[in-house]
């Protein structure tokens, strides 16, 4: 085992470890969550990243969106993540997707992987996403912030959720009014990355059939039973 991951070992097994290399993520969104979801899952050593989004970066993404900076402006979030991962890990293969998820290539662009992650940041795509994850019988690791609060879950084949907490017609929550904070963008993305790699691993422990929320700004973490 490279000298890079010594540090995995203890928190997960050699034999874990040894798996990384194989498994397949899908990060959907490389913005606020998925950026810091694609170095989690790099750094750690999962193998094979698909990376999905069809947006540039503009000046208000620099407040929290871990892949922009001042000089990558207009550039392609996709293709700066693979970009980024190939300076923090190079032994990770990552594809670029630079497209938005629609109906018609969302099971194209999912098939193939062993977890999906929903870093998207609009209400109608998280339906179109838990549908093709579910026909494809493919966990999807779900997360969203807005100003000091967020949520993860994890949906599992057959047991949609997005119907429970979510109006299929708005585009947007309340994210509008809260605005995004870069520390929450942080704690949901690591809560999703660690959800992904249980999931991916067999581990014991995930949020799967529950529903983590979190609140910031008077530090309370509260899991609810979906």
């Amino acid at each position: 085992m490279k000298k890079r991951y010594e540090r995995n070992m203890g928190a997960l097994s050699e034999e874990e470890n040894l798996r990384l290399p194989g498994l397949k993520a899908c990060v959907v969104g490389c913005g606020g969550l998925g950026g810091y979801v694609v170095e989690h899952l790099g750094r750690l050593g999962v193998g094979h990243i698909t990376v999905v989004d069809g947006d540039v970066f503009e000046e208000s993404n620099l407040n929290r969106q871990l892949l922009s900076d001042e000089t990558v402006l207009s550039a392609g979030k996709a293709e700066q993540a693979k970009i980024r991962l190939s300076k923090v890990n190079s032994d990770v293969k990552v594809h670029v997707i630079d497209e938005f998820l629609t109906e018609e290539n969302c099971e194209r662009i999912l098939a193939g992987h062993d977890v999906v992650i929903d870093a998207l940041d609009n209400v109608p795509t998280r339906f179109i996403i838990e549908r093709g994850a579910g026909k494809l019988n493919i966990p999807l690791i779900h997360g969203a912030i807005a100003g000091w609060y967020g949520q993860v879950c994890v949906i599992m084949p057959g047991v949609p959720v997005f119907g429970k907490i979510y109006r299929e017609a708005g585009q947007k929550g309340i994210e509008n009014e809260l605005g995004n904070l870069p520390f929450t963008a942080a704690v949901a993305a690591s809560i999703e990355a660690a959800e992904a790699v249980k999931v991916m691993l067999g581990k014991e422990g995930s949020v799967s059939g529950r529903f983590l929320t979190f609140d910031l700004l008077h530090s309370e973490f509260e899991i609810f039973e979906i």
